[in-house]
């Protein structure tokens, strides 16, 4: 029974006329190496451009790619002294695609997310772990942007 259901699971998604992103033609093709994100002013959008460029290959110039960064940080844990011991690291991504040639918007919209680091080390290590909470969000929101824009791709 299990092999029946599969096989009648991918002659369905074949029926569908849904084309595999990754596949010969599709999306992501048409998008490597051809995206050039904004040049970036903090570390931050450094660590964002640096995951859109392992994602979709190095910067092209057949469409550009505008995005603004907001990152936000949030008390979480506090001990009856009062003591920070946990912080929330809220982040969105407002992005545009743009065709270089015509101007034309190809698509845009805003991605959110969050992660966290703990305080309870040494400054070093809180450091670290703010530094580590910020390289995850920067990967996350770009991820969320490249699904979009595969999903969005001419």
């Amino acid at each position: 029974m299990p092999r029946r259901a599969l096989l009648a699971g991918l002659l369905a998604l074949s029926a569908c006329g849904l084309q595999p992103v990754y596949g010969p033609g599709g999306a992501a093709t048409k998008l490597f190496g051809q995206v050039s994100p904004a040049d970036p002013d903090t570390p931050d959008e450094f660590l964002f451009n640096r995951r859109i460029a392992e994602r979709l290959g190095p910067a092209g110039g057949a469409y550009a790619l505008d995005y603004t960064l907001r990152i936000g940080v949030v008390a979480q844990g506090i001990t009856p002294d009062e003591i920070t011991t946990r912080y929330s690291l809220n982040g969105s991504a407002d992005f545009r695609l743009t065709d270089s040639a015509s101007g034309a918007v190809v698509t845009e919209g805003q991605v959110s997310t969050f992660t966290s680091y703990s305080t309870t080390g040494t400054t070093v290590a809180t450091l670290t772990a703010e530094y580590d909470a910020r390289q995850r969000l920067a990967r996350m929101l770009a991820d969320q942007v490249v699904t979009r824009l595969l999903a969005a791709a001419p």
